[in-house]
C-alpha cells in the first residue's frame, strides 16, 4: 500500500509546487518585462527581440520545456492512474498535485514562448491551453471534496457514513465540559445527513456557515477551562465531524459535477495537445531549430 505524506511534509510538498510556479512566473516577466511591454510594432527594433521572440534561443526554448513539462504531466498521471502495476508507487493524490503543477509551470513557460503575441490556429490551442488550466483548478477543487482511500478510490456513501465516531461520547468521557457547553458542541456537529444535491449556492453558503461555526466553538471552548491541548483536540474532532457530515450531504452532488467537469476538460486537452502536435510538426518542417 502506498504510504500517505504527514501533513507537514504534504505542506511543504505543496508549497514548494506553489513556489516554484510563482517565482517561474516573476522571473521570466521581470527578465522580459521592457521587451513584452513594447508595442508589437516596435519589437523588431528592441535588443532583445532576436532573443526573446518565439523563434529565439529563449522564446523558442521556453515553448519546447513548456510543452515536454506538460506533455509529462498529462501522460504520467494517466500512466500512474490507468497501470496497476504502479498502483503501489505513490498516492494518486500526490500524483494529481504533480500533474497539476507541470501543467501550471508548462503554460506558463509556453505563455512567454508566444511574446503575448496570440493568432492564426495556434491561438485555438493557446486558449484551450487556458480553458485546460482553468478547468483543472476547479476540477481539483472539486476532486478533494470526493472521500478517497489512500489508493485514490472513491469512497461509497456507506463508506463515508461508517468513517464517523460517537462525538458525544468521546467528549463526555475525556473532557471535562459543563453541560451547557457540552450541548453547545453537540449542536455544532448534529448537522442533516442526506444525499440529496444541493446547489452551488448552497454550497457557497454552507462554507460561510460553517466558518461562522468554527468561530462559536471556540468562544464555548474558551470557556470550559480547558488546557490548550484539550481544547485543539476538541477543535480538531468537532472540525472532522463537521468535515465528514458535509462530504455526506453533498457526496453525490460532487460526484456529479465530476463526471460533468472530465466531460468539458478533456475535449480542451485534446484540442490542445493536438493543435500542439501540429504546430510543432510545421515548425519543423519549415526548417526552424533550437540550439542545434
Amino acid at each position: 500500500m502506498p504510504k500517505q505524506m504527514s501533513k507537514s511534509a504534504h505542506r511543504i510538498y505543496i508549497g514548494v509546487f506553489v513556489l516554484l510556479v510563482l517565482l517561474t512566473l516573476v522571473y521570466l516577466f521581470y527578465a522580459g518585462a521592457s521587451y513584452y511591454s513594447t508595442p508589437k510594432v516596435e519589437r523588431f527594433y528592441h535588443p532583445d527581440h532576436a532573443t526573446l521572440k518565439p523563434s529565439g534561443p529563449v522564446g523558442h526554448g521556453l515553448g519546447i520545456v513548456g510543452t515536454l513539462l506538460i506533455i509529462i504531466g498529462v501522460s504520467s498521471y494517466m500512466i500512474r492512474k490507468r497501470s496497476k502495476r504502479l498502483r503501489s508507487v505513490g498516492v494518486l493524490k500526490h500524483w494529481l498535485e504533480f500533474h497539476i503543477f507541470l501543467c501550471a509551470i508548462g503554460p506558463v513557460m509556453v505563455l512567454f514562448h508566444t511574446a503575448f503575441k496570440f493568432g492564426g490556429i495556434v491561438s485555438i490551442s493557446f486558449w484551450s491551453m487556458v480553458a485546460v488550466v482553468a478547468s483543472g483548478i476547479i476540477g481539483r477543487f472539486i476532486y478533494i471534496q470526493i472521500p478517497r482511500t489512500i489508493e485514490g478510490r472513491e469512497l461509497s456513501l456507506g463508506e463515508v457514513r461508517e468513517m464517523r465516531v460517537n462525538i458525544g461520547n468521546v467528549l463526555k468521557s475525556k473532557y471535562n465540559l459543563s453541560e451547557a457547553g457540552y450541548q453547545a458542541i453537540m449542536d455544532t456537529t448534529q448537522k442533516s445527513d442526506h444525499s440529496k444535491s444541493k446547489g452551488f449556492g448552497d454550497f457557497i453558503r454552507k462554507t460561510f456557515y460553517d466558518a461562522k461555526t468554527i468561530r462559536s466553538v471556540k468562544a464555548v471552548i474558551r470557556q470550559q477551562g480547558l488546557t490548550r491541548v484539550q481544547a485543539k483536540q476538541i477543535l480538531q474532532l468537532v472540525k472532522n465531524e463537521m468535515t465528514l457530515n458535509n462530504r455526506i450531504e453533498r457526496l453525490l452532488t460532487m460526484q456529479k459535477l465530476f463526471r460533468y467537469w472530465h466531460v468539458a476538460h478533456l475535449p480542451f486537452a485534446i484540442i490542445m495537445l493536438v493543435i500542439m502536435v501540429v504546430h510543432v510538426g510545421v515548425t519543423l518542417a519549415f526548417g526552424y531549430r533550437w540550439i542545434f
